[in-house]
């Protein structure tokens, strides 16, 4: 039986379940934007917020190197950025209102909270492994 309160994978991570959730929503509501934005607006916050999801992956898969792990979660910090100043492009737009503007907001705010915990307190998340036997250690075998 699985643990609930264990991570198996990127996808139990609460901040990967929230970062997809609010990429969702934001396909949802850019389903309902002008064709015109379908190549600028509707495609970049798209993109940034779906980035948000594939960093964090990323960045659980590279836990053995603790630099490359910070490196991709401060790549999806960057990308929720990202994200939240397209929301403001939509809400200045008229695109959408001030109501879905700070609900997004506040949830790529706590998204970000989470990642900037993660990364403050990465040691927590990198896999300690056992020492492996250098290359030039292995024994040579003689003919």
């Amino acid at each position: 039986m699985k643990n609930e309160n264990f991570v198996h994978t990127y996808k139990d991570l609460k901040v990967y379940k929230n970062a997809f959730d609010a990429a969702m929503e934001i396909f949802q509501m850019t389903k309902t934007f002008p064709t015109e934005e379908r190549y600028s607006l509707i495609d970049q916050k798209r993109r940034s917020s779906r980035s948000v999801c594939s960093n964090i992956a990323e960045a659980w898969r590279k836990r053995r190197y603790q630099a490359a792990f910070i490196s991709k979660l401060s790549d999806a910090e960057t990308e929720a950025c990202e994200t939240q100043v397209w929301l403001q492009f939509s809400f200045a737009c008229g695109y959408i209102g001030k109501e879905k503007l700070e609900s997004l907001e506040d949830k790529y705010e706590h998204i970000l909270s989470q990642i900037v915990l993660m990364i403050n307190e990465s040691n927590k998340w990198i896999i300690k492994e056992s020492p492996v036997r250098r290359y030039s250690e292995t024994p040579v075998q003689k003919r």
